[in-house]
């Protein structure tokens, strides 16, 4: 099926740029997935000599983050468990106005159009979401034993792919599901459960510096993640966090007295 749509695009030159919605019309196929229906835009406005609308991707199978873009005021649109790359232009009618904006953030700032600068969520994982434990010489991994439970969940926290959606679609713009998942997947592991305490309060901490706000339980995170996280994650990062930062807590007062 074919569709005649209009698009309202945000486009921004750079950073500095005060930016804006600008209005396209395009046809596109119905078994389209949206980027290729943003290529073909892109390559009408190529042959008519026009700056092409600066998009993020990668993989193009839902599984690297990089698409990330907010559609009809939907981080990722309107298909839920679904990223941008894996949507389809099926999930439209012939004649839909879409509205087509980057992620919304102090700490994604604009780069050009629908590209946004994600590397906080890089410098939270460098800040303590790895295990930087000494473990030897390889060991077999039966040697290692974890309950099934366990093992379960860190693998449905791992599922995080950091695309920031939790982000755009929070009203503080809060990056608590994204730092609960990698943070949780490693606190149901062994191997991880060794740095925990320095593990929460060194993502936490930045977290907060990075600009994200904080969380206030509205759960529009969940809602919208492309892999359908749970805020249990946000409740076990709160917990080891708050563990965490009563047993630093008299060390700092008992460093200071002397």
């Amino acid at each position: 099926m074919n569709l005649r749509l209009t698009l309202h695009i945000w486009r921004q030159k750079g950073p500095s740029d005060t930016g804006g919605m600008r209005t396209y019309q395009v046809q596109a196929n119905s078994h389209m997935s949206f980027l290729e229906m943003l290529d073909v835009l892109n390559q009408d406005l190529i042959q008519k000599g026009e700056e092409p609308v600066a998009f993020e991707h990668d993989c193009r199978e839902g599984i690297c983050g990089s698409c990330n873009l907010v559609i009809n005021g939907k981080p990722h649109g309107p298909w839920k468990g679904t990223t941008v790359c894996q949507l389809h232009m099926r999930a439209f009618r012939d004649g839909d106005e879409i509205w087509v904006e980057p992620w919304r953030a102090k700490a994604f700032p604009v780069i050009k159009d629908l590209v946004v600068d994600r590397s906080a969520f890089d410098r939270i994982i460098a800040a303590g979401g790895y295990v930087s434990v000494g473990t030897g010489a390889p060991r077999d991994a039966n040697e290692i034993l974890i309950g099934k439970t366990d093992a379960d969940e860190a693998f449905e926290y791992a599922t995080c792919i950091g695309c920031g959606a939790c982000v755009a679609a929070c009203k503080n713009a809060s990056a608590m599901l994204f730092v609960g998942a990698k943070f949780a997947h490693l606190e149901k592991l062994p191997q991880g459960r060794v740095e925990s305490d320095r593990r929460a309060l060194a993502m936490v901490q930045q977290m907060d510096k990075e600009g994200f706000g904080a969380c206030t339980n509205q759960y529009e995170c969940e809602a919208t993640c492309p892999k359908e996280i749970s805020v249990q994650a946000i409740a076990m990062l709160n917990g080891a966090w708050r563990r965490a930062a009563i047993a630093e807590k008299p060390q700092k007062q008992g460093g200071g007295e002397g």
